[in-house]
Order: structure tokens, then sequence, then C-alpha cells
């Protein structure tokens, strides 16, 4: 602000409509002066995401929205409504360049990172839309100072292949002074396993919650699925993973994708309870969650209602060890759903 020959106090203003008010419009920021104000906040609050399009299912508790940035690369952001909570799952790159198969993102490649900025602009954009109700009435469905609370890096991007411009995002959502005050118990950072970005993580004294997305215990069929996986096995990620829990003390959640007839046998179920046992009790809980196929995808979500009719000893029984994995390495069940 001195650069410009302002008042530093002026900063403080512009960080409160911003991440309080949740607003980047010149015209409602009445308490700066009218002369330069256009000026002073284009400069200082450039437009980042332009809305192309919105889907919102029947009840309007769930919001997907598609964003293009400024040179016309897109990305996405969901916003998720559930009792107590409203998640947010936010998009870190435009694309994705880790090539997993089963991913839509993944095959159409990596346009560019996104900057902090634009990771940010997801939470305030998503919080202005609730404050002014369109995410249901706050009088009936919540209370009226409500905003996202839990933030999901499991949107467009591979988090940790942006890892500066992923930490700079995630401590001003944690900035209580100048930033969006949240809880970094909150903030659940996902990865396909690029170990030493996980390293570093565990080192950032930011206990976000770490989710390592797995959807193969052996080393043949992740090869397939994960590609970076021929870089850094699977019992490397599971190591890593380990040892952000015991670092940070944050229980760590694994990510598996259940894909018919490619990961859903029982035998896997077997070896995933015995590699997450062998490295301890209390420190994992796993998360099942049915593949969401692509248009014209070769690969299909596993489908236990079928099962339980016809083949009870395949996707039916990696579904009950799933269960019997969970009841064994933690003392807590997560129903196979992203929260």
């Amino acid at each position: 602000m001195k650069e410009l020959g302002l008042p530093g106090f002026r900063a403080k203003q512009l960080e409160k409509h911003y991440f309080t008010h949740y607003t980047s419009d010149a015209a409602a920021m009445t308490d700066l002066p009218a002369s330069g104000r256009e000026e002073l906040v284009a400069g200082l609050l450039p437009p980042l995401l332009t809305e192309v399009r919105r889907l919102e299912t029947d009840r309007g508790d769930t919001i997907k929205f598609l964003w293009k940035l400024h040179d016309g690369a897109l990305v996405e952001s969901v916003l998720m409504r559930y009792p107590g909570r409203i998640t947010l799952c936010v998009s870190s790159q435009a694309g994705c360049g880790m090539n997993c198969p089963f991913c839509a993102t993944g095959q159409a490649g990596l346009t560019r990172n996104m900057s902090a900025a634009e990771i940010v602009d997801q939470v305030v954009r998503a919080n202005a839309l609730i404050r002014a109700g369109g995410l249901g009435d706050p009088r009936k469905v919540g209370h009226e100072d409500e905003r996202v609370t839990n933030i999901v890096f499991m949107g467009m991007g591979e988090p940790l292949a942006n890892y500066a411009r992923l930490m700079q995002a995630v401590r001003v959502m944690v900035d209580k002074e100048h930033g969006l005050g949240m809880s970094a118990r909150g903030i659940t950072v996902s990865t396909v396993g690029l170990v030493p970005a996980i390293t570093k993580l565990s080192n950032e004294d930011i206990p976000v919650t770490f989710a390592l997305s797995l959807h193969a215990p052996d080393d043949g069929l992740r090869d397939e699925l994960i590609p970076v996986n021929s870089r850094w096995k699977v019992d490397e990620a599971l190591d890593a993973a380990r040892a952000y829990f015991d670092k940070t003390g944050r229980r760590v959640s694994i990510e598996y994708a259940l894909i018919k007839d490619m990961n859903d046998h029982a035998w896997r179920a077997d070896l995933l309870a015995e590699k997450l046992n062998a490295r301890g009790r209390g420190w994992v809980h796993v998360n099942p969650i049915p593949l969401n196929p692509t248009p014209g995808s070769i690969w299909t979500a596993s489908e236990v209602p079928v099962c339980l009719l016809t083949s009870p000893d395949s996707q039916l029984a990696f579904w009950l060890m799933i269960v019997s994995i969970a009841m064994a390495v933690l003392p807590v069940w997560r129903s196979p759903m992203i929260s």
C-alpha cells in the first residue's frame, strides 16, 4: 500500500471485504475513498474465476461449478451441504499430469498449475454463494453466518505436484488474521503418492488431514492404475503415510475407488489389511469409493447389489472384507463417501 501512496490500513479494509464479506466488488466497498476506488480494487483484487456453468441437485444441497480462468483454462469445484458441515471440493491444477487411466481429468492431461489466489478464490466464491442463500436459506437449513467448513483437495489436479502454491493457499485458508481463518483439521490434502512431497507436508506444522489415493495394494495393478507408482511403490507410499501420522498425530485416510473386476477381489482386501496392520493400528482408515465412470470408459464401478444376487464370492466379498479391515485397523468406520 505504501508503494501506491496509500495508508497501510487500506490493506486491512480490502482483506475484510474479500475474506469476511466475500466480495471483490468495488461498489460494495463504501469505506474506501470513491476517488480511485475502482482502479485500486481492480489492481489488487482482479477477477480470477468466471463462472461458465453450474449444475445443482434437485434438493439444492450440492452444486458443481465450471470456472474459466483468465487464460481460458477450465477448472471445477463442487459445493456440498451435509448435516453440520459444508464441504467444498477444490481444484489445484487445470487438468492433471498423473495420467491415471480411469480418471477423465488425468486422461485430458495437464494444462497448467493454478495460482494460490485462484485456489483460494474458489472458497471465497463458494462462501459468497452460501451467504446469498444459494445453498438453501441459511435461516432454515443452517445459520446466517455459515460458510464452508471443510475443504477437500480432490478436484482437478494432483495437489502435491503444485506444492508451493498449494501450501500458500492452505496458509491463507487457515490464517485467522489475514485470511479465511479456517481450521487446518477441516482441510484434506489428497495425493496419488508423491512420496518426497508427502514428507515435506509432514514437516509443515500445519495439521491438515492427509489422504492417500491408493486404489490397489499390489504394485502389479497399481503400476497400471497409478502410473506414478512406477517411481514410488505401494510400500513407499504407505511408509510415507504412516510417517505423516507419526509426525502430526492426524489419522490418514486411504482412498480406494472400487473398479469392477479390477481391484475389488477378496485377496486384494486381504493384502491391504496385511499391509496396513503391519504398520500398526489406529493410524489409518479406509474410505472405499464407488468409481464414477466416465462416458465411453472401459472402467466401471463395483456393483454390490448385483453381487448379492449373482456373485457372492467376488465384489461382495471385497466389500465385506473392506469392512473387516476397517474393524481391524481403526476404531471408527467411514461410509463410502468423501466427507
